[in-house]
């Protein structure tokens, strides 16, 4: 298949765009603390520009201090952020790229811990998720955050990036104003929807005003909002129409709001291409350009939309974070080496909730674009890494990519070690995709790798290495119940590997991730699933995000869920469990499946280290660990010998 429509330039407004591949707006957390642009996020787009995208939509600009969602967040409310916005544009275009400003004005989306003063919204309505209670703006408030965004754009202009996206999606305060569910005004900003418009269209106005009228301006918004009380896609393309006789130069069609956030990012639990749709709509309302963007990871896909007609560029955000160089490997054919975005959300959305930088499962080196290279190592070693699971495999790559020789011995027949379970439950095939990547980098970098192979003190002694990578991970926890031997009792992992098969009705103890994702695989298969978890809640461990859908699924699959339930003993059927201070019993089950955590195992560790060998453990052989956190621990070992 010839990508023909994704590589065709596109003009917005005065500006001609290479190819129809954008990199949206997304928070990365990578901003200075005073809000300014840092050397970080300058590598970060340049990197993208370099990599072929058509163009870099940059994040969140906020257009005043009681804007910002995020205390880290980019400003552009003073003439002092110019030159660092300035460094920015300037690494794009040199880079070959074209760039854009996204500004906004958070509203009610954020907290008084972030802005240090109450939040500011069309109308005074409790914020469904942080459970806040804005003020309502005044009539002479709302004309100065009017002119905040043309003095905003200006800057922008000023500082050399090539146009504007407004901000009129997410639940910030743009989409707040146009939405009837959060604008409740009888003023002119208010009622009806050129009332519930007026906000976007005076803040076009004055954007043109400061930047003329040749200076491309685009605006984000929702499709469907996906609230029963607000915006639909039929006054979604009434408002589209509006906003283009106002003078906006294109459109950037998403979905949902504050409430419905879930569906803002989608993860795996949701389609492909689930905005497309309301784009396909927009546009033929329209006749300015149309972006869709939302769960679009595959070329093949982003070009048959545009073939299609159903949208004019493909916004590819997650999958841009994933592999930097997507469009160039698009456009020179080499599709099986594109690092895959797989939707999990763990550390572009996961790690915002706790104020970090993002990072990737796909590409742990984002946000290190920057960084100079470790360099030689002051001497090669012989290295040998002990087994092949996701942190084997990344510190095998990176010492072998550094010069050194490296052979990696795996026990079983098949690399990839819990990422080969991982990818079992409904919705995480992606994660396949994602491991076959990572066995062919790990090849490429010239790793010497032999399955079947357990490491023993005298194989050890037979290669006699400079330096032993134990990467052994963890088994599961088995704990010491009374009567485990009476009834049949297997293992998560084991059941999703397809190595055990288990009856009709199943008991699943542990409520975690694994055990929540067991339960749904096993629900997906027709059988009668029961959960039971010690604490007052399940999926506790999983993104917020991501948790919502799971948890839907298991509704959906009728799992029963037993929460503050302590198991206490076994039963040749079922399993005794304690519950608030009382004891019942769950029985009538074929069988009952562990699933409550996992225990490191490094014993080979202390052996060799006893033996005189430099030893080191990463990854869960380390300390138990989620799949990126052990990728991550992986990747700092190997640049650091």
């Amino acid at each position: 298949m010839r990508f023909t429509k994704l590589f065709e330039t596109i003009r917005i407004n005065s500006l001609e765009l290479k190819n129809r591949i954008i990199m949206p707006a997304m928070v990365t957390n990578y901003g200075n603390k005073d809000n300014t642009v840092s050397d970080r996020l300058i590598a970060y787009h340049a990197a993208r520009a370099k990599g072929g995208f058509g163009l870099n939509i940059v994040e969140n600009f906020a257009v005043h201090p009681s804007g910002k969602a995020f205390a880290a967040v980019l400003g552009l409310w003073e003439d002092s952020f110019i030159p660092g916005c300035s460094a920015l544009s300037e690494a794009v275009h040199a880079s070959g790229g074209r760039i854009f400003a996204q500004i906004y004005h958070a509203g009610s989306q954020t907290t008084a811990k972030v802005i240090g003063t109450q939040p500011v919204a069309p109308t005074a309505l409790l914020h469904p998720l942080n459970g806040t209670l804005p003020r309502a703006l005044t009539g002479e408030e709302i004309a100065g955050i009017v002119a905040a965004f043309g003095q905003a754009a200006r800057r922008a202009q000023e500082a050399g990036f090539d146009g504007i996206e407004v901000h009129g999606s997410h639940g910030y305060l743009i989409s707040e104003f146009m939405s009837t569910y959060t604008n409740r005004r009888a003023d002119e900003y208010g009622g009806d929807l050129l009332g519930r418009l007026r906000f976007p269209r005076e803040i076009l106005a004055s954007i043109r005003e400061q930047v003329g009228d040749d200076f491309p301006v685009i605006i984000r918004m929702a499709g469907d909002e996906r609230v029963s009380d607000g915006r639909t896609i039929e006054e979604s393309k009434i408002a589209a129409k509006i906003l283009e006789e106002a003078g906006y130069d294109g459109f950037h069609i998403t979905t949902a709001t504050t409430a419905t956030q879930y569906y803002i990012v989608p993860s795996y639990y949701v389609g492909a291409a689930l905005n497309v749709g309301y784009a396909e709509q927009i546009k033929k309302t329209v006749k300015k350009p149309v972006i869709t963007t939302g769960g679009i990871y595959d070329p093949f896909l982003a070009e048959l939309i545009l073939a299609e007609g159903r949208a004019d560029m493909i916004g590819m955000g997650r999958a841009s974070i994933a592999d930097p160089e997507l469009p160039n490997k698009i456009m020179a054919g080499a599709i099986e080496d594109i690092r895959p975005c797989v939707g999990c959300l763990q550390g572009c959305i996961g790690y915002l909730y706790y104020d970090r930088p993002i990072t990737c499962l796909a590409n742990p080196d984002v946000g290190r674009e920057g960084e100079p290279d470790a360099g030689p190592p002051e001497s090669l070693k012989k290295i040998l890494v002990v087994g092949g699971g996701p942190s084997g495999l990344e510190a095998a790559r990176i010492l072998a990519a550094r010069g050194h020789s490296v052979m990696l011995y795996e026990k079983s027949d098949q690399l990839g070690g819990q990422l080969q379970i991982a990818c079992m439950p409904p919705h995480k095939q992606r994660i396949a995709q994602l491991l076959k990547q990572m066995i062919k980098r790990t090849r490429q970098a010239g790793v010497e790798i032999h399955l079947g192979k357990t490491a023993t003190k005298d194989s050890v002694a037979e290669i006699r290495p400079d330096l032993i990578v134990v990467a052994t991970g963890g088994s599961p926890i088995i704990p010491d119940l009374p009567g485990l031997e009476l009834c049949s009792v297997v293992n998560a992992w084991d059941v999703l590997a397809g190595r055990v098969a288990v009856g009709k009705k199943v008991l699943v103890i542990g409520g975690g991730s694994v055990g929540c994702e067991t339960a749904d695989f096993l629900a997906s298969q027709g059988k009668h699933v029961t959960l039971v978890e010690m604490r007052e809640d399940i999926g506790v461990d999983v993104v917020q995000r991501v948790r919502h859908f799971l948890l839907q699924r298991l509704e959906a699959g009728k799992v029963v869920v037993e929460t503050s339930a302590t198991v206490c003993q076994i039963l040749g059927d079922g399993a005794v469990v304690e519950q608030c201070g009382e004891k019942r019993q769950l029985a009538g089950y074929d069988d009952l499946v562990l699933a409550l955590g996992t225990k490191s195992e490094n014993g080979l560790a202390a052996a060799l280290k006893n033996d005189g060998y430099e030893v080191v453990v990463v990854g869960d052989a380390a300390e138990p660990r989620d799949a990126l956190e052990a990728i991550l621990n992986a990747g700092e070992i190997g640049r650091k010998y």
